[in-house]
Parts: C-alpha cells; sequence; structure tokens
C-alpha cells in the first residue's frame, strides 16, 4: 500500500467508533436516561464514552444497589433500566436485583465486562462464566463476541426485556470487544413497538357464559393490569357490574381503596379479610394477575373455582388455578368487550366490600389513635398515609413492615405502593426510591424499611446526597428480624436468632450528610414525615416499633369467621 492509501486507510480506522461508544449510540437510541454501575478496569471505555452523551451515569457504592435502582426504574417507567459493572464479583453482584426484576416483571438490562476473548476459554483471574450464571433468572442472556453484532444484541436485548411479560436481560462485554472496531461504522436499529391484541371475539363469547352464570363473581386484579394502565377500565367494568375488586400486593392502586367495591389487596400469609370475599365467590376474573405474585391456593384451596383469565399470555399451570377462559389481549380493550356484551342489567352483589373495608378502616383508626411507644405498626401505617398525597411513592421492604403496609395501607393509583413480590428480597426500597425519584421527580418519595433491610444497602445513602436525589428513609427499629421471628412463633412456638443490635442511625445518617431524626413518641413520627418529606433533602427517621401487634393480628384473623 502506498502512503497516501495509508493514510486513507488510518483516517477510515480512527473513524470508525469503537464497541464502547456504539454500545453508548445504541442505549441513547432506547430512550436510556441513566446508567447505575459502578466501572471496572474491564469497561473504563463504555463509562468515559457515557461523558457528554446525554445519559447520566449514577455511581452506586454496591452494584447490587445498581441493579434494585434499574428494577424499580424500569417498574415504574416500562422503559428497561440499566445497570452496569464490572467481570467477576462486580457482576455477580448485579444477580439479586436482576433476579428480583425478573421475578417482579420488571423491565432491565444488565451489561457487564467479562475478560477477553482469548482468555474466557481457561481458568483465568476473575473470569467466570457469567451467561451461564445469569440465564436462569433472565429472559435472554448473551456475550457479544462480534463488535459488527452490537446493534441487533442491543435491540434485541430492550425488546427482550420490555415485552410482555417484562424481565431482566444480562449481555456480557469481553474487555476486548469493548476496545475493538466494527468493519465500518454502525447505525442502531429501529425502534419496533409491540401493540396488544384485541381480544379475541369466541373468547369473550366464552367468558361472558361464565360471568352469566355466576352467582358470587370477585375480580383480582394483578401487576398486569397496572403495567397495562388498565384502571379505567377496571374502574367501568365495576361499576357496570357492581362486581367487588381485590388486588394483589403489586397491584395495589390499580382499583383506588376507597371505592366502595374496593376489597383490598390479599397475599398475606394468612387467611385475611379479603380472603372471605374469595370464600364466597364461585367465579374469579383474574386481570393480569400473575402466579408468581402469589399463591393461588390462598384463593381458592379446593381449586373448585372456575377462573376467567385476562392477560397479555398465557396463565402459568397451577392445580388452585384452573382457567376456565382465557382471554389474551390489551386488557383494557378485554374488559370494555366483555362489559359490552354481558346483558343489560347485570349486577351482582358488592355488600361484602364494605364489611372488608370496614374491618381495614378499623384497624387504621385503632392505629391513629394509639399512643403506645415504640408505635404500633398500624399507627405507622395511618401516619404515612396521611404524610403522603394520593399520587406519591412509598417503597415497602420485604419483612414485617411490608405486611403492614401490603394489607393495611390504603392506595389510589397504581405504582405508588412498591413491594417485592415476586423475589420478595430485602435491601431494595432504599436504592429503589433513589431511582423512583429520578423516574418520577414531581413526586415525593418514601423508603419505608426495617432496620435489618436498611443495613443492607445503606451505603446508597451517600449516593442519594451526592446525586442530589432527595427523599426520606423510613427505619422501623426493633433490633430483629421481625418477620421472621413472627413466622418462627406461629409455627414453632418460639424463636431464635433473629436479634441484632443497631449503630446510632441518627447519627450514622449525618456522616453521610443526610438530615437524620429519631422518634420519641408516637405523636411526632406524623410531624417529622411531613417535615422531612417537605425538605428538598435526604433524611433518615428512626421509629422505634412494636411487633407484638404481629401475633395478635394472627390469632385474630384465626378466630374471624364469615361470610360477610
Amino acid at each position: 500500500m502506498d502512503t497516501e492509501g495509508a493514510a486513507t486507510e488510518s483516517r477510515k480506522t480512527t473513524a470508525v467508533e469503537d464497541v464502547a461508544h456504539h454500545l453508548v449510540r445504541c442505549l441513547r437510541a432506547e430512550g436510556v436516561e441513566y446508567v447505575f454501575g459502578i466501572p471496572g478496569e474491564e469497561n473504563i471505555r463504555f463509562v468515559d464514552a457515557l461523558n457528554d452523551s446525554g445519559i447520566r451515569y449514577i455511581l452506586v457504592r454496591h452494584e447490587q444497589a445498581a441493579s434494585f435502582m434499574a428494577e424499580i426504574y424500569g417498574r415504574l417507567t416500562g422503559r428497561a433500566g440499566v445497570c452496569s459493572a464490572t467481570l467477576g464479583p462486580g457482576a455477580i453482584n448485579l444477580l439479586l436485583g436482576t433476579a428480583d426484576a425478573t421475578t417482579n416483571s420488571a423491565p432491565l438490562v444488565a451489561l457487564a465486562a467479562q475478560g477477553s476473548l482469548r482468555r474466557i476459554h481457561k481458568e483465568s483471574h476473575q473470569v467466570i462464566d457469567l451467561v451461564s450464571m445469569f440465564a436462569p433468572v433472565t429472559l435472554w442472556s448473551a456475550r457479544i463476541e462480534c463488535p459488527d453484532a452490537v446493534p441487533e444484541m442491543m435491540r434485541k436485548a430492550f425488546k427482550t426485556a420490555q415485552s410482555e411479560r417484562p424481565g431482566a436481560v444480562f449481555l456480557a462485554v469481553p474487555e476486548d470487544i469493548e476496545a475493538d472496531r466494527p468493519v465500518e461504522t454502525l447505525g442502531s436499529l429501529q425502534i419496533d413497538t409491540v401493540r396488544a391484541d384485541a381480544p379475541s371475539p369466541s373468547q369473550i363469547a366464552r367468558a361472558v357464559e361464565v360471568l352469566g352464570t355466576a352467582r358470587n363473581p370477585i375480580v383480582l386484579a394483578g401487576h398486569g393490569a397496572a403495567r397495562a394502565g388498565a384502571s379505567a377500565a377496571l374502574l367501568r367494568f365495576a361499576e357496570r357490574l357492581n362486581i367487588p375488586v381485590a388486588t394483589t400486593f403489586h397491584g395495589k392502586g390499580v382499583f383506588p381503596d376507597d371505592h366502595p367495591n374496593a376489597l383490598g389487596a390479599v397475599g398475606f400469609m394468612r387467611h385475611d379479610y379479603g380472603n372471605f370475599g374469595f370464600d364466597a365467590a364461585d367465579v374469579l376474573l383474574c386481570v393480569g394477575y400473575e402466579v408468581q405474585e402469589f399463591d393461588p391456593v390462598k384463593i381458592n384451596p379446593n381449586g373448585d373455582k372456575r377462573i376467567v383469565h385476562l392477560h397479555r399470555f398465557p396463565a402459568e399451570v397451577d392445580a388452585h388455578y384452573p382457567v376456565a377462559v382465557g382471554v389474551e389481549g390489551d386488557l383494557s380493550q378485554a374488559l370494555d368487550a366483555l362489559a359490552a356484551a354481558l346483558p343489560d342489567g347485570l349486577a351482582y352483589d358488592a355488600s361484602s366490600s364494605t364489611k372488608i373495608r370496614s374491618l381495614l378502616d378499623e384497624e387504621l383508626r385503632y392505629g391513629r389513635d394509639n399512643e403506645a411507644f415504640p408505635l404500633v405498626p398500624q399507627r405507622v401505617v395511618a401516619d404515612v398515609r396521611m404524610a403522603l398525597d394520593r399520587h406519591d411513592i412509598v417503597l415497602a421492604d420485604t419483612g414485617a413492615g411490608k405486611m403492614w403496609m401490603s394489607r393495611l395501607y390504603p392506595t389510589y393509583e397504581p405504582n405508588t405502593c412498591l413491594v417485592s413480590n415476586g423475589l420478595s428480597t430485602m435491601g431494595f426500597a432504599l436504592p429503589g426510591a433513589i431511582a423512583a425519584q429520578l423516574a418520577r421527580p414531581d413526586r415525593r418519595v418514601l423508603a419505608m424499611m426495617g432496620d435489618g433491610s436498611f443495613l443492607m444497602n445503606s451505603q446508597e445513602l451517600e449516593t442519594a446526597v451526592r446525586e442530589r436525589v432527595p427523599l426520606v428513609v423510613l427505619v422501623l427499629v426493633d433490633e430483629e428480624y421481625g418477620l421472621i421471628t413472627w413466622k418462627m412463633e406461629l409455627e414453632l412456638g418460639r424463636h431464635s436468632h433473629t436479634r441484632f443490635t443497631n449503630p446510632d442511625l441518627v447519627a450514622y445518617a449525618e456522616s453521610f450528610g443526610a438530615r437524620g431524626y429519631r422518634v420519641e413518641s408516637a405523636d411526632q413520627l406524623l410531624p417529622t414525615l411531613r417535615r422531612a418529606l417537605d425538605d428538598d433533602g435526604v433524611s433518615v427517621i428512626a421509629c422505634p416499633v412494636d411487633y407484638s401487634e404481629n401475633l395478635r393480628l394472627t390469632d385474630r384473623l384465626g378466630t374471624l369467621s364469615g361470610p360477610f
């Protein structure tokens, strides 16, 4: 090659971006706003390429937190949240939130570095088989082995993560591939959005036959109804037929809890008030319900109720979830079509809703009027509800506090009371609250956590302070893994190995640059919550709680009898 030709070829080579920049270009094409993660030696080019890209890199203090942030961002927006880590231990730390996203039906794309292709076939420093490790907890797990495959693989990753049923995808990027360049400049692929089909008229007709002969049908709205934005159609359907509506923990708010037909949420570990509505039901109309949300044996113990399943995909096979009719398609269209096809004047009896709601309201009143210290959990739930507006967001971490919030906290809009009920992992609420505030900056965000959950990812206080993300963390202090104690006492009549001690949580919060508050009487919680929520900063509230109410609740539920 002559000198002029060599110079031309050199200019061509330098004009072609490396894979790291192509990854970022694809992220921009997908509308990604944030990448949550920690850089490593093997992905420095990718992290550097994010500079001046318009994508904000949120540096976290633990990769597990990055995966929880990506999950909650995806859950609230419907667009895949993105988390990033280096190879080996960094990638392993992404695993928990990635699995949580898949089991909670939240779109997520996890990117991790990997050792170079020249050494992944053998024992090598920090190299393990990441693709195989992530495969059981993702919808797709793959390794990029060719620079020219980047646009296709990135588009497939987002399409897979965001399609129904959404979940997590994992891509490994070997360090030599990240630095490599494709043969020619590549563009991102066109985004094709999958639209839900209209429901089948024949299946609607079959569902009409089942509902037309029902004496006491009941609606169960799940997470899929929230993802589909089916609240308005669900409200129309319930009012047209005067049918009672319950939700799962993940479906909380998709049907407002202050509606006369609302039964509240089901999924508690014992036979709760809402379950009595299911006891009397002969037909269950399940809208966007997924078996992984909770075991259907709790609402159909004998497997004898007829079930109409409305969702974008077929139901999971379960002996206690025998589907008489499955209607696949857009949930709002399906509900409206079903209501229109039922005979005029058909109406059911929703009077059980009134009794069940009154029992829940009675517990909240008990909490509001209870001045005991440490606080009873009902008081905490009541004060959190009074402190937050209808559209504000609370994330209730896994533990005894989650149980009280899930069953008792009145919720009026979907995705305003978030729990993990697929994997039910601890420690997601604080990092998740950071992502929730970024995804919904017009809303106030509260992370409600037990002291056990809080100290699993409390280092992310520094992230929130550094990134200036305003949020409040309410830590329920009992120096115990309270839910495990509760379960042990129920099943064994005793408990062990659940007690621990805490640092000074106020001083701990302040050491990160956050504000710390200590609740020292029952009447201090509500004003402290209001003050912290109105503050444009990061606050931690340490609130002692008395979980002796746990066993009182399950004892009371055990003696309760229906029908209502």
